[in-house]
């Protein structure tokens, strides 16, 4: 089952990570990236959208 990581960073100043393990939430998630986003997603490289960093990692 792929996984979708967020980074960001909190108001504090403080790292967060959510790990994203449901198929339809990491679908709609990536309805918002760029193709050529989605491409570095798919091959397992991190995206990084203005400060939160996004990586999938495949099966």
């Amino acid at each position: 089952m792929p996984m979708l990581l967020h980074k960001f960073k909190l108001p504090n100043g403080m790292m967060q990570q959510e790990r994203i393990d449901d198929e339809e939430r990491i679908k709609r998630y990536l309805r918002l990236f760029e193709k050529e986003d989605v491409k570095k997603l798919e091959t397992g490289k991190p995206v990084w959208i203005e400060k939160d960093e996004w990586q999938l990692i495949p099966d």
